[in-house]
């Protein structure tokens, strides 16, 4: 699928859902799609959005609309970064390739996650554009410095440090769908993955008879094993169910660069957050892959950005999938926002230039939405332009 074709027929993120669904063998792609345990949270995302509305503003001149932005002191075209998602390259060959190239293009940074097959310095040599890179505090802390130190000699501009997984979540889909995070062939796929032989040619075949068993390549030195061999447990993947704020001031002495803490959902530890020296926040639930009864990030949003947000970037992700999305999180308080599933969505679909659908759309549908709140530029998406529902305003810890 070209350019061509998926301008005339991914009119909206859920097309290239949909494009993604036939492409993809069942087990992975709802291993992207849900979320975890009933996809309660999942839902609760959705639902969050759908629950804030825009009192549309008229006789203002939006003549020019503009989506730019800056995160960290560097321009961007939108307030939309792409969100670090593992293995993409399970949805496209090089597909982390393809999602940063895809964001270059548009103009917004690329967050790689560490949990990707692609290694990071093959990504760096394929994109010019902005890379973020995501980890983990892992059980071993010389690993979390090894990688630290590894993506800074790489020339990451931005580290994520991901705070919000201290156990391995539970997702009852993927056991019955044969689908394993190692991915293995077995009994329960194997019928599902041949009915898509052209993911398994494109993605599977051409990939080991390129450079062999897929293999977590960010992952630490003495870790990195073929995909099919791993093995879960605390070694092998980074669950540390006992970071402490001691271990992000250790982080920032290390990093020079922008440090975002990815998984704050309560005003208490944003404002921890900020007090440990971090540049940014991302209010996650994990896209509602973790916990199932977790609040939706922008429910919570309105009192963190009132704790902390004259003193720190505030982005969100989880549940973008429209560009009025984006819309209601800059008016409630966020510098800006990420977009993982929908960036899967159309890698999923058609590679380098489905992902760069996805952000035309999301960037199109912006500036339409901002263009009928009479919002000339994102200082004039204000909480005045949305219904806001009363437990929007005051949830969890006070000052």
């Amino acid at each position: 699928m070209g350019p061509e074709f998926l301008q005339r027929h991914a009119l909206a993120v859920a097309d290239l859902q949909n494009m993604a669904r036939r492409h993809l063998p069942r087990g992975i792609y709802e291993y992207v799609a849900r979320g975890t345990d009933d996809d309660l949270a999942l839902r609760g995302n959705a639902a969050a959005f759908d629950e804030l509305n825009i009192l549309p503003r008229f006789v203002r001149d939006v003549s020019q609309v503009s989506t730019a932005c800056d995160f960290f002191g560097q321009a961007s075209s939108a307030p939309l970064a792409v969100a670090p998602t593992g293995f993409a390259s399970l949805m496209w060959l090089d597909g982390e390739i393809a999602s940063a190239r895809a964001a270059a293009k548009a103009g917004i940074p690329f967050a790689l996650s560490t949990g990707s097959i692609t290694p990071m310095e093959k990504v760096r040599e394929a994109s010019d554009g902005r890379l973020w890179l995501q980890l983990y505090v892992w059980p071993q802390r010389d690993m979390t410095r090894e990688l630290i130190l590894r993506a800074e000699k790489a020339g990451y501009e931005a580290l994520i440090v991901t705070v919000d997984t201290p156990a391995a979540p539970f997702r009852p889909y993927n056991m019955r769908n044969g689908f394993s995070i190692p991915f293995r062939l077995q009994r329960r796929n194997i019928l599902d993955i041949l009915q898509h032989p052209r993911w398994l040619y494109n993605v599977v075949f051409r990939r080991w008879l390129r450079t062999g068993a897929m293999v977590a390549e960010n992952y630490p030195a003495a870790l990195r094993v073929p995909v099919g061999k791993a093995t879960v447990g605390k070694f092998n993947l980074p669950f540390s169910d006992d970071v402490s704020w001691e271990d992000i001031r250790d982080i920032r002495r290390l990093w020079k660069g922008p440090l975002i803490l990815k998984g704050v959902m309560h005003a208490d530890d944003a404002a921890a957050a900020v007090e440990a020296g971090v540049d940014g926040i991302i209010l996650s639930n994990h896209g509602g892959r973790n916990l199932d009864s977790a609040i939706a990030p922008i429910r919570v949003l309105p009192e963190i950005a009132d704790r902390v947000g004259s003193r720190t970037t505030i982005l969100l992700d989880s549940g973008i999938m429209r560009g009025a999305d984006i819309a209601k999180a800059i008016a409630l308080g966020a510098n800006g926002v990420l977009a993982g599933k929908a960036t899967l969505f159309g890698v999923g679909a058609a590679g380098e230039a489905g992902a760069f659908r996805a952000f035309e759309l999301l960037t199109q549908e912006l500036a339409r939405v901002m263009t009928f709140s009479g919002a000339a530029d994102l200082s004039q998406l204000t909480p005045d332009l949305l219904r806001i529902p009363a437990d929007f305003a005051r949830i969890g810890g006070g000052k």
